[in-house]
């Protein structure tokens, strides 16, 4: 309400977060979290198995520097610029949450930043000193130590970041007591730190077994050493991330259960939530079997096949992480926010008064005959721009033809009206309309507008921004002024 808000139509905002938030959790997982201490035992078992006039087995030791060299350039790229990417797409899209959050887990943050910058220079003294640390076995046990750091301070970063992810579907009895240590330790806090944790480990076996199979030739003595090796990791991970997963299901709050339920009534998410079931099936059975094989018979295992394992994995991750925010809703901040970033204990004042009023960026504080369509355009951006668009992804003229049959008639203005004001009681993964009747009216008039004229509805970066006169600063000058007046009359008055 106090910040402009950007908006790309043709992606829809929550996409742009989905995207750069997925691939920065997959790379986190995969390559940071279970990797490390991987790549790290890897090396260990260099040393333990090499001969004795040797500090390490060269060729193994080649092996493991190779998935290392992959590991550290992908995460200080794409890791690096999609962690940042985060920040910068959730303050444009979602600033007042975030807003929101960093007051509740200021200092939190702050130690993770602290964490994540060290584990920046654990990394680069990791990588970059790995060639010159097998010159003895004292250097190459010392640079053994790092890896250990570095894969302990990888897991706490995300160990923190979880709690924040956990608060917001859950604050548990912050609302009560708002304070850090109440938003830390939420009820779903634990469980899915238990659940993520092996997962992140399961994820790195998979990517390490075809890092194995691009970096060494088929019946190397090695490959078939490292197919064992990681075989063994992922099936000493796995039974823990399958019981994390039942564990963490079983907290998740009814609320979001039945809300699932009701959300794959819809067409479109009742084939996510098909596929959902089948690729989670089938993502850990591929796995077991992988596992299975590459320590039964690790000479039969082929490349394509842990590539497709491998996928399956990514797949199993990205579809939580999809699912996760979707079962969330209508919140953003369970039992605070809306997803349309609308505090719930301003609700009242929004019913009363309408939303328009209180926008600072806002071109139509009240709606007239003359301005009907642009407060609706309005009421649009602030109510509904932040999940739906005009014409592209999820957009709200598609919403509304597919409910008619996708036949392409007029939408009836009665209808719309009737389902706007109850939409939440029968879709729970959406929030009430905020405002008041007229602002109903003009939504319902912009919305009739769009599907005849498709207009593209452009964000401030794109059009500017209008303020509000009843919240401009001069507006507030006024009205100090006429308090400050009425309080001297009232004390002349006193004084008589």
């Amino acid at each position: 309400m106090d910040i402009p808000l950007f908006h790309l139509d043709w992606l829809n905002n929550r996409m742009l977060i989905a995207i750069i938030a997925t691939l920065h959790a997959l790379i986190n997982h995969s390559l940071a979290v279970g990797f490390m201490p991987l790549v790290t035992w890897l090396e260990n078992k260099g040393v333990v198995n090499s001969n004795p006039h040797e500090i390490t087995d060269p060729k193994w030791d080649k092996m493991v520097y190779k998935m290392m060299w992959t590991a550290f350039i992908i995460t200080t790229t794409i890791g690096a610029m999609t962690g940042v990417g985060i920040w910068f797409s959730v303050s444009l899209v979602s600033p007042n949450s975030i807003a929101s959050l960093i007051r509740v887990f200021y200092f939190a943050w702050f130690v993770e930043w602290l964490v994540f910058v060290t584990e920046v220079v654990l990394i680069l003294i990791y990588f970059l000193t790995w060639k010159n640390a097998n010159k003895t076995l004292k250097a190459k046990t010392r640079h053994i130590k790092f890896g250990w750091y570095l894969s302990v301070f990888s897991w706490v970063t995300m160990a923190i970041i979880v709690s924040i992810l956990g608060f917001m579907m859950d604050p548990g009895n912050w609302n009560n007591e708002q304070s850090l240590i109440n938003g830390f330790t939420n009820p779903l806090y634990l469980p899915q730190l238990l659940y993520r944790t092996p997962l992140a480990m399961v994820l790195a076996g998979t990517l390490g077994l075809f890092l194995v199979s691009v970096f060494t030739n088929k019946g190397d003595t090695i490959r078939i050493k490292a197919f064992r090796y990681i075989g063994k990791w992922i099936l000493c991970w796995l039974p823990f991330a399958v019981a994390g997963a039942v564990y963490y299901f079983n907290v998740i709050p009814k609320t979001m259960l039945a809300n699932l339920q009701v959300a794959i009534g819809t067409q479109s998410f009742q084939q996510w939530y098909d596929i959902m079931w089948k690729v989670i099936v089938g993502s850990s059975i591929i796995i077991l079997i992988t596992a299975i094989i590459t320590v039964w018979k690790p000479q039969i295992m082929k490349s394509y096949f842990l590539a497709i394992t491998l996928v399956f994995a990514l797949g199993f991750m990205g579809l939580f992480e999809r699912v996760r925010e979707f079962i969330r809703k209508p919140y953003i901040i369970s039992e605070y926010m809306y997803s349309n970033l609308l505090r719930e204990e301003d609700y009242p004042l929004y019913k009363k008064d309408g939303i328009l009023k209180w926008a600072t960026y806002n071109s139509t504080p009240t709606v007239t005959n003359e301005n009907k369509v642009e407060a609706g355009r309005n009421v649009f951006m602030l109510a509904c721009s932040r999940c739906h668009t005009t014409q592209g992804i999820n957009s709200i003229t598609y919403v509304f033809d597919r409910m008619y049959g996708n036949t392409g008639k007029p939408f009836k203005e009665d209808m719309m009206k009737s389902y706007i004001k109850n939409m939440h009681k029968s879709r729970e993964y959406m929030p009430p309309f905020p405002g008041n009747d007229l602002e109903l009216d003009a939504l319902v008039a912009y919305i009739k507008q769009l599907q005849v004229t498709n207009e593209v509805l452009e964000g401030a970066q794109e059009v500017g921004v209008a303020i509000n006169k009843d919240q401009s600063v001069e507006a507030f000058k006024s009205q100090f002024a006429n308090k400050e007046t009425q309080n001297e009359s009232q004390n002349n008055l006193v004084k008589k």
